[in-house]
């Protein structure tokens, strides 16, 4: 079992900035992938930046140029580093952790973080 805790998100306004921070309780070395993905009312969660199966790294097309994914392996942690935010990246932001356990792939997901991007 993995413990995902996110942090950072909040309010601001467009075209600024925030850092969100993830959290895991167990190496992120040995994740298969790890990401975030988003979501608002009333649509499906969606892919917004992962580190791959091979470490490489894929965005979201609407944040591509705004957003970078980063992680720290000595303290377990992944960073969302969001810059010229736009009213729509406005949703709930989730950390997601997947890992090969017993030969399949497990699905880790933390509590969530909001991020609203208004003046």
């Amino acid at each position: 079992q993995v413990q995902l805790v996110e942090s950072g998100g909040g309010l601001v306004q467009p075209g600024g900035s925030l850092r969100l921070s993830c959290a895991a309780s167990a190496s992120i070395f040995s994740m298969y992938t790890m990401g975030w993905y988003r979501q608002v009312p009333g649509k499906e969660r969606e892919l917004v930046a992962i580190f791959g199966s091979g470490g490489r790294t894929n965005y979201a097309d609407d944040v591509k140029g705004r957003f970078t994914i980063s992680k720290v392996n000595a303290v377990n942690t992944v960073y969302l580093q969001m810059s010229s935010l736009k009213p729509e990246d406005t949703a709930v932001y989730y950390c997601n952790a997947r890992m090969v356990t017993g030969g399949k792939l497990a699905d880790y997901w933390g509590q969530g973080t909001q991020v609203t991007v208004s003046s």
